[in-house]
């Protein structure tokens, strides 16, 4: 079939082509460079903004990066454990209380130990200072005068002094 031709049954269109009014008011109309520079979209202005982008996102690569050194990789941080190894009620106003500690050698640290009623109310409480040794783990019992009953004795919380 010719290029120019229309097939069987089908009638040729007297008018090429037509465009609609929403077609042409759908396209946009170009740009001045007076209402470009009115609004500010100048190609000086998209440069510094540009720069200024990549300025900021250079700062918080840098912050970042200096969070994860100061947070994951300093190795100066030195960390201490506890551990519950029992207790004993001894009478109605006295509990002993057997705990390990695990803290870097030759460092003194402080520890607080308590005594806990049925209610969970705290009726004994005592700071105990632990002083250097060369070993890491070490065991120690506490004696800890009460206000009532104790039902249980146990390690609250330790600190490198």
């Amino acid at each position: 079939m010719p290029l120019n031709s229309t097939p069987t049954g089908v009638q040729p269109s007297r008018q090429p082509e037509r465009f609609d009014e929403s077609d042409v008011a759908a396209a946009p109309a170009p740009e001045s460079a007076a209402i470009q520079s009115r609004y500010g979209r100048t190609p000086a202005r998209r440069v510094r903004d540009r720069r200024i982008l990549w300025g900021l996102g250079g700062v918080f690569v840098l912050v970042l990066g200096a969070w994860v050194l100061w947070t994951g990789l300093d190795g100066a941080s030195t960390q201490i454990e506890a551990r519950d190894i029992g207790h004993t009620i001894i009478d109605e106003h006295s509990v002993s209380v057997t705990f390990e500690v695990a803290l870097p050698v030759n460092r003194t640290a402080s520890c607080a130990v308590q005594a806990l009623n049925e209610s969970y109310s705290v009726v004994g409480w005592k700071i105990i200072d632990l002083p250097p040794s060369s070993l890491y783990n070490r065991s120690f019992t506490e004696v800890l005068r009460t206000t009532d009953l104790s039902n249980t004795g146990l390690i609250y919380q330790c600190w490198l002094t």
